[in-house]
């Protein structure tokens, strides 16, 4: 490693849905010496829509870059560089003064559902999939510019460019209108093997190509920083700034899974089950992403809308009782709730929840799916329905592990990062479930570290991943039981079936509830 001593320090800063999220990490040995978040609302004024101010996500990645170097006490002069990391799918359109004409658009952002349709049955959306490796769902901008043509074209016509939240800092910060590779194969608008905008994408949305930013490598790097925004960031104007790639690809990165068959589960708010490959791989049948995390690695996989959320909001309307309970104890009122639901076997003696209730991602890309208990009797008591949820969610990361084994061969290893890898009940309960070896990591910070090591690569202070590889230790290592995993073996079959039966009358509901929103 060739790191000069004087400047032995990385920023990774990660721009989240919920927060701006910066860690400042010695490079010397991969060690996260601080870290600050700033969070932002999400604006929802209508069920159907998910957006956020960018000027405000703006603020926040500039104030939590300049916090967490004086929090680390590290020296402007010491920074390396700062590295970034951001979450997929979002869109704003701006003028050329590049001042923003919407909110920033969100991959929760549903109002581009009725194109899902038009897409499949219409537009050979298939075909779309397989050169893009973006899945035909809401989330994607190819969808949200669908919506923007035919119900704002007056707004589609003034717009000078769309970008992304990303794309939107880099160009205040350099006046550069740059998309890194990553988050460009995220746009369903990107053809993946040529690494540029997709012809037939464009043509289904009615965006030409000039109206899109020039896509770079994700470790294209930028320098001259706008001296007002320097001093906001507390950094020196010449400091390199590393594009970076998306939230998802960077976490494989971060936590080693880059080998066949260790496949990355990350299990926040929401969840995604990823691997990485070679060569760009889409599904046949259109269940898996495929995005791009430099010219030599893609990350195959797919993303649930499901995932720590449900436990939220378990304790917040289920179990509500049970949390002040658990509050009393002095305990944290989820540790209250895992407690209780570890009191019941394997199964819930036969209920089981598809947690569905924002929709779904992967392997499903059903925006109109919803939440479902099934089996539910009178001898069912509230820890079986905790129990149920929790379990729920590890049935749907086995949809997307499944659809994954399909595509990449199968699983030898799960690393897992996220909020949930500190629970050592959701870490067991996800062995049993996948029948599968479950690797925690020592840090579970695995985009911000997946961030820095990018950065490594982009300024020429490794040659390749392996020499970071050593930054990534296994701190913890369970193996599935094997009843239990029998057991989890019949209720997924169970749960598979059930989804599939019911997904019409989603339809059917979904519409209901669009009509009677209030």
């Amino acid at each position: 490693m060739s790191l000069s001593v004087s400047k032995p320090y990385i920023i990774a800063a990660d721009i989240g849905t919920t927060s701006a999220k910066t860690l400042v990490i010695d490079v010397r040995e991969g060690r996260v010496l601080a870290s600050h978040s700033i969070e932002y609302p999400l604006h929802t004024p209508r069920p159907d829509m998910a957006e956020q101010d960018p000027d405000e996500i703006f603020r926040a990645v500039l104030e939590a870059i300049r916090l967490v170097r004086e929090k680390a006490a590290v020296g402007a002069e010491q920074v390396l560089c700062v590295s970034f990391s951001s979450a997929m799918h979002s869109v704003i359109a701006i003028d050329k003064e590049l001042n923003p004409l919407t909110r920033c658009i969100t991959w929760a952002d549903n109002r581009g559902v009725q194109y899902v349709r038009v897409l499949k049955e219409e537009l050979d959306g298939l075909s779309i999939y397989r050169n893009t490796g973006t899945p035909i769902h809401p989330m994607s901008p190819l969808l949200k510019l669908m919506w923007f043509r035919d119900h704002r074209p007056e707004l589609f016509e003034q717009a000078y460019k769309f970008i992304g939240i990303k794309e939107y800092v880099f160009a205040k910060l350099f006046g550069q209108l740059i998309i890194d590779y990553s988050i460009a194969s995220a746009t369903g608008l990107f053809n993946l093997r040529r690494l540029d905008w997709d012809d037939k994408a464009l043509e289904a949305c009615g965006v030409r190509r000039e109206q899109l930013s020039e896509p770079v490598s994700t470790m294209h790097i930028c320098q001259g920083m706008k001296a007002e925004y320097a001093a906001a960031a507390g950094l020196d104007a010449g400091t390199p700034f590393v594009v970076g790639a998306s939230d998802g690809v960077l976490a494989n990165l971060g936590v080693g899974a880059f080998e066949p068959g260790i496949y990355a589960v990350t299990i926040g708010t929401s969840g995604a089950v990823r691997g990485v490959v070679r060569e760009p791989v889409t599904d046949p049948q259109g269940r898996l992403f495929c995005y791009a995390l430099n010219e030599h690695f893609w990350v195959v996989g797919g993303a649930i809308n499901n995932g720590g959320i449900m436990l939220r909001w378990v304790r917040d309307q289920l179990a509500t009782q049970e949390a002040e309970e658990g509050r009393r104890r002095g305990m944290d009122p989820y540790d209250y709730l895992t407690q209780l639901a570890e009191g019941v076997s394997p199964g819930a003696n036969g209920l089981i929840f598809l947690p569905l209730l924002t929709g779904e991602r992967a392997p499903y890309w059903n925006a109109n799916a919803r939440g479902v208990f099934f089996g539910l009797s009178l001898f069912h008591e509230k820890k079986h329905m905790i129990r149920s949820v929790m379990e729920g969610v590890m049935y749907r990361i086995h949809s997307v592990v499944t659809a994954l084994e399909e595509a990449t061969g199968p699983t030898k290893e799960i690393r897992a990062s996220g909020g949930f890898a500190r629970s050592g009940f959701w870490l067991q309960m996800m062995a049993d479930v996948l029948g599968a070896k479950v690797a925690v990591p020592n840090s579970i910070e695995s985009s911000g570290l997946g961030a820095a090591q990018l950065a490594m690569l982009a300024m020429g202070e490794i040659n390749d991943f392996s020499s970071v590889h050593g930054w990534m230790q296994v701190q913890q290592t369970l193996r599935p039981n094997a009843a239990n995993h029998e057991t989890y073996a019949r209720l997924t079959s169970i749960y598979q079936r059930v989804y599939h039966q019911l997904k019409d009358e989603f339809d059917q509901i979904a519409a209901f509830q669009q009509e009677h929103a209030n």
